[in-house]
């Protein structure tokens, strides 16, 4: 890398402006001296040879797409001049990796943590309110602010955890709500959770409660609102309740193999795949090596790189399943009349991002290098050490709340443009640029775009593994601190 441009990966013909450029500029590649054709913002691509129309575009040592005009040396490779290769359903061949990976034998760095009954670990002790259905809403935040008033020193916080589902849906689409609030009910950091029932719901709790399952009767009760007289008063009992057990718990030291942590990437730019999301990637390995859990979802962002996630398949059962989850998301494009590859998002575009293998192959590296030990639906919890993959979208509130739903205990989420939001569990913000990271520091938690002015991968990776064992034992982050804790239910179906 040099001041103003930086190749990643050898077999390039491209490399990434890492500072504003104007036409008639002068670049050194290589002991060759290059003139900028046009401005080039910085995150964007240069062509650092000729490239022939039809002929491919190798970002990451990967093709990212292809030209579809002759680009000469120095000239802007974008939306102009790049089109995507991908197209249909793929039919994907079994081609094991071999992954040579360290899995650490020696002493596990530890977190102050929340032992809970049944092992899993929270690093928070919160009591969560969680409607069965959105037309409560407000009940239950109306609630949250009378135990906060009476209860809120005993706990780490009391959130009502509202949404607009549970009501007027049906068949699938129901039964995915299920199981994502079901999911939710069961995350470690939740000490207590009060599950509130209008009465009168698809999703009312005689056909809600088999979804999770046996439960501990004293971390999660119930109260249907339309059954009482005074719903405060007998909510207010049973938070109580919820409360006094939850305070028994205290933070006691554990090691990092109890994290599990999900690691997401929105409002990328060019730089997301370049520092952000490969730092989160070497965190990533980090925690697997310990013997801890990961997890990344984002289907659609996987397009254009599934080839490479399926060669880290543990066995070919994963292999098979992560082709049905790609397959899957495609089907459901599909049926809606999309078109599949219909990606990246404007402020992508505006980072450097051009074709979705380029956006994939940025969003992939958040998942490191370790096997890939399994897949997991809606609700689906880790039960295992190692790194998954969980179905869903991009979306960051639909993404981030499937992570909640699977069991993590934090989440790891990289940006390049900023997003002040945050999911119900400690949800990190890793800029990618350090411009970001000046510019909002009340959004951003970590600066990752450090690695742009000279740290390297190895002292910043334990840097911010350093700050996440912080976070887990009870440092805030920027959106609990801001107050930023919701959720957001994927919905695929009609509403009646």
């Amino acid at each position: 890398m040099n001041n103003k441009i930086l190749q990643i990966n050898e077999n390039d013909n491209v490399v990434v402006a890492i500072k504003n450029l104007k036409r008639e500029d002068k670049i050194i590649f290589k002991d060759t001296e290059i003139e900028i054709n046009s401005e080039i913002p910085v995150g964007h691509k240069i062509a650092i040879k000729n490239i022939n129309i039809g002929e491919n575009i190798i970002k990451y040592g990967e093709i990212i797409g292809k030209a579809i005009d002759n680009i000469n040396i120095g000239d802007h490779v974008h939306t102009d001049n790049v089109k995507t290769n991908l197209e249909d359903i793929i039919d994907y061949k079994y081609n094991k990796e071999t992954i040579n990976f360290n899995y650490k034998k020696e002493k596990t760095p530890t977190f102050n943590g929340y032992i809970r009954e049944d092992g899993n670990v929270g690093t928070r002790n919160e009591i969560w309110i969680v409607p069965t259905v959105g037309c409560i809403n407000q009940t239950a935040k109306n609630l949250t602010k009378l135990a906060k008033e009476k209860y809120g020193n005993k706990v780490d916080d009391i959130v009502a955890i509202t949404h607009d589902m549970g009501c007027s849906q049906l068949g699938d689409d129901l039964e995915i709500t299920q199981k994502i609030l079901s999911g939710i009910i069961k995350n470690p950091n939740a000490g207590g959770v009060l599950v509130l029932s209008l009465g009168c719901e698809n999703n009312y709790l005689e056909i809600f409660k088999p979804f999770l399952g046996e439960y501990n009767k004293d971390r999660i009760k119930f109260l249907t609102i339309q059954n009482v007289k005074d719903e405060y008063l007998e909510a207010m009992n049973l938070l109580g309740e919820l409360v006094d057990y939850a305070a028994k718990f205290e933070r006691k030291e554990v090691g990092i193999d109890k994290l599990k942590i999900g690691f997401k990437c929105g409002g990328s730019d060019a730089f997301s795949g370049i520092t952000a999301n490969v730092l989160s990637g070497k965190v990533n390995d980090e925690i697997v090596s310990y013997g801890g859990s990961t997890v990344i979802s984002e289907v659609p962002e996987m397009f254009g790189a599934e080839h490479l996630l399926m060669a880290r398949a543990k066995d070919k059962e994963v292999f098979g399943k992560i082709v049905d989850l790609i397959n899957g998301y495609k089907n459901y494009f599909k049926k809606y009349n999309q078109e599949i590859y219909e990606n990246p998002s404007p402020g992508n575009k505006k980072g450097g991002i051009t074709t979705l293998e380029d956006k994939s192959l940025g969003c992939i590296q958040k998942g490191g290098s370790s096997e890939i030990v399994g897949v997991l639906n809606y609700g689906e919890q880790i039960d295992k050490a190692g790194f998954f993959l969980l179905n869903g979208s991009g979306n960051d509130q639909v993404s981030t709340t499937n992570l909640v739903a699977s069991g993590v205990n934090l989440i790891v989420f990289t940006t390049g443009r900023g997003n002040p939001f945050g999911n119900i569990v400690p949800t990190i913000k890793l800029s990618s640029n350090s411009e970001l990271a000046e510019k909002k520091p009340h959004w951003i938690d970590f600066d990752a775009g450090q690695l742009l002015n000279g740290i390297d991968f190895e002292t910043l990776t334990e840097s911010f593994l350093d700050y996440i064992v912080k976070v887990a034992s009870g440092e805030l982050t920027n959106n609990e601190k801001n107050g930023f804790k919701s959720i957001t239910i994927f919905k695929d179906g009609v509403i009646l």
